[in-house]
Parts: structure tokens; C-alpha cells; sequence
């Protein structure tokens, strides 16, 4: 077998090394063609929960149109350049991918509407967060194999999903919020050092992540004509761009036009980071990857200057796409269809799907309410759309 490769790239010494991962919660015999981090990848990919990403709404209802990007477009968008982030900085490309294709996992049907709505009637339970979902959906929800519930993922997938975007705990904590009890027990288990950063595979997911949605939430609200180039003419980032796009093409139709503006912005984002990441990697020169976890500072992220006008555009977008009149006509009507599910759900275990009844009856409130929180979560829009026909005389339009 000495002649089979795993596909490597020369990585620093501070990347994650999969010859010495901290394992996985039920011990298993290590692949001979694979790394713990592809096997990881190779799990997420042949999940239910990611094939259920298809059809589980980014900003638009999938069935609005079949160009708008679904959570799973997405997904694979944060992949791509999670990849091209980790190889630049010679991390491990695989642990990067396999965080990035998992990070959504736990998101519900109907995008950011639906996790605030099953947050809301999950508050005298523990409420509901979509990260704490996604590590329940990869170690106890996914039953795929004879031996374990869940994907059994190693402890570095597991903590990049958890803490991608930085400390649950502790001095450094990214949130003052309560870590979510799903997290902290399953930590208890598996110590996910909730106190310390990510590593830098994980961080490159989490970028990854504002760069894809970044750039191609604009692409989208182009497409739906919410958006239009004349208002990303007023935003700093998107302003530079076209101006730059115009002088070199000034005949260029708008269409052509907003699609140089998207690949120039994933470029000029994806440069910032990997200039920013390589300046403070030579400040505190990492001799492993446990320094990049205990150095007390985020890695992978923006330059200042890229960090202002990121932020301008987030809060553009979030006036102009994500609360559009529109936008929040069909967030209300799917939050409809959340509670009236939810609610008659938690009233009436049988009305779920046979296969989610078991053990419900003499259960107390709270674990039924968890267990209905799971269901609902784990829907794509459609299905909750033909759930809430089934159950009830009438169901909010969806666009």
C-alpha cells in the first residue's frame, strides 16, 4: 500500500497535521486512502442533512426562481473559497472544506426567518441556535452507521464547526450570549476547548463564509431587482469596483457588468485576507497549530481598511436585500408556517412523521419540545410547505 498517496500539500507547521489528530469520539481503524479530514469531508458530503440543503432557503425561496442560490450553492460557493484560502496559506485544504460544507447544517427551512421564529418558541427550553444544531445533527442526529449515531467526525471538524467565527468561552469570547447546552454536554464528552480560537483551516471557513454571501447575496438581489448598479454605486467597495469595470469595458451590458463586479470582489476580498492572515502569521511565527488556537487573536480576517468597507456593505444589504418589503412580506408568511407547524407539533406528537413519534408520549415538555425543534429544523422549505398543507385549511403564499 506504500505506493497509494493521500493527495498532499506541503502544509506549514502550524497547519493542522491529520497524522496527529486528537481523534474521534468512538475510536475507529484510520483509512489507508484517505486523511481523517477527507474521510470527514466524504461523510458530510454523503449526509441526508447536506443533501437536504438543496432546498432550504440563502435569502430567497428557492422556488422563486431556479437561479437564486440555495444553502447548498452556497455551501459549495464557501467551500471553493475556503480551499483557496487554506492553500495560499498552507493549511490543510481538506480540513478547510470539510468545515465549510458542514457549517450550515443546522440551519432551518426558510433561512434566518426560521431560526429566529424556532429561537423564539424554543426560549423556555434552552432556545435554539443553528451552530448548537449542527454539531447535534453531526454527532446524534445522522444515523447512517451500525457503530454511532451521528457522522462521528474528528475533534478538529467538530471544533471548527463550533467555533469558526472564534471563543464560545472565556476572555476572547465572540458572543456574551450563553454557550448553548448542546455544546457545552457534548464538550464535557469531547473537549472542545470552547475557551481558545479555531485553527486556521476553520478560520478560512469562517471568511469564506462572509465572502461568498457577501458577494453573492449582490448577485441575487441584482437578479430578484431589488438591487440595481446604480445603488452599489454608493457603496465604497462595490463603487470602487464598477469604476473600474466600466473604464476597461464601457459598453458592457448590466448583466455582464454585475458578474465582473462578483468575481473582482471575491478576488480583491480573498487577496485582503490572505495579505492580513500572512502579516500576523509572521508576527507571532506559530510553530504549531495549538498556537494558532492559543495566540488570543483571530488569524484569518480583513485588513482594517477591507473591515470598513465590509461592514458598509453588510448593512447596505441588510437595508436594501435582507428587510425589502418583499423580503419580509415572505419571511412573515414562512414564520407563519413555522408556528402553526411548531405549535401543533408540540401539541400532538402524532401529527410528525411516523419515524419521529417514537418515545414521545410519556416524555416531559422539554424533550419533546427539543425533539420537535430537530424536525422542524431538519426541513427543507418544501417539505414544510406541503407539512403545513397537510395539516391545516390554508398556507401562506411563499411568493
Amino acid at each position: 500500500m506504500d505506493e497509494i498517496g493521500f493527495g498532499y500539500r506541503p502544509r506549514a507547521i502550524y497547519a493542522c497535521d491529520p497524522a496527529k489528530t486528537r481523534g474521534r469520539l468512538v475510536p475507529e481503524p484510520e483509512s489507508p486512502t484517505r486523511t481523517p479530514f477527507q474521510r470527514d469531508r466524504d461523510r458530510i458530503i454523503h449526509s441526508t442533512a447536506f443533501r437536504r440543503l438543496k432546498h432550504k432557503t440563502q435569502v430567497f425561496i428557492a422556488h422563486e426562481s431556479d437561479h437564486f442560490r440555495t444553502r447548498l450553492t452556497h455551501t459549495i460557493e464557501v467551500s471553493q473559497i475556503a480551499r483557496a484560502l487554506a492553500r495560499a496559506l498552507c493549511g490543510d485544504e481538506d480540513l478547510a472544506e470539510a468545515v465549510a460544507l458542514v457549517h450550515d447544517f443546522g440551519h432551518t427551512p426558510f433561512g434566518h426567518t426560521g431560526e429566529d421564529a424556532l429561537d423564539d418558541m424554543m426560549k423556555p427550553w434552552g432556545g435554539f441556535d443553528h451552530n448548537a444544531q449542527a454539531l447535534r445533527v453531526v454527532t446524534k442526529l445522522e444515523r447512517r452507521y451500525a457503530e454511532f449515531d451521528g457522522l462521528n467526525l474528528s475533534w478538529e471538524t467538530l471544533e471548527g464547526l463550533v467555533k469558526h467565527n472564534g471563543p464560545l468561552m472565556g476572555k476572547n469570547a465572540v458572543s456574551k450570549k450563553p454557550v448553548p447546552k448542546v455544546i457545552l454536554d457534548y464538550s464535557a464528552t469531547h473537549d472542545l476547548d470552547l475557551d481558545c480560537f479555531a485553527s486556521l483551516e476553520a478560520q478560512c471557513a469562517a471568511i469564506a463564509d462572509d465572502i461568498a454571501y457577501d458577494t453573492h447575496d449582490i448577485d441575487d438581489g441584482l437578479r430578484s431587482g431589488f438591487l440595481s448598479l446604480e445603488m452599489l454605486e454608493e457603496v465604497p467597495l462595490t463603487a470602487e469596483i464598477l469604476r473600474g469595470v466600466r473604464e476597461r469595458y464601457p459598453t458592457l451590458d448590466p448583466v455582464r457588468t454585475g458578474h465582473e463586479l462578483m468575481r473582482r470582489q471575491i478576488t480583491i476580498m480573498v487577496e485582503d485576507a490572505i495579505t492580513t492572515a500572512g502579516t500576523r502569521l509572521r508576527e507571532i511565527r506559530p510553530q504549531s497549530a495549538d498556537d494558532i488556537r492559543h495566540c488570543g487573536r483571530q488569524i484569518v480576517g480583513f485588513s482594517g481598511a477591507m473591515a470598513v468597507k465590509e461592514a458598509t456593505l453588510k448593512r447596505f444589504l441588510y437595508a436594501n436585500l435582507y428587510r425589502h418589503p418583499d423580503v419580509m412580506a415572505v419571511r412573515a408568511n414562512a414564520e407563519t408556517i413555522l408556528r402553526d407547524l411548531f405549535r401543533i407539533y408540540l401539541e400532538d406528537p402524532k401529527a410528525m412523521a411516523e419515524s419521529w413519534r417514537e418515545g414521545l408520549i410519556d416524555c416531559g415538555p422539554a424533550v419533546k419540545a427539543r425533539h420537535v425543534a430537530d424536525f422542524l429544523a431538519g426541513m427543507t422549505d418544501t417539505y414544510a410547505v406541503r407539512e403545513h398543507r397537510r395539516l391545516f385549511d390554508h398556507t401562506p403564499e411563499l411568493g
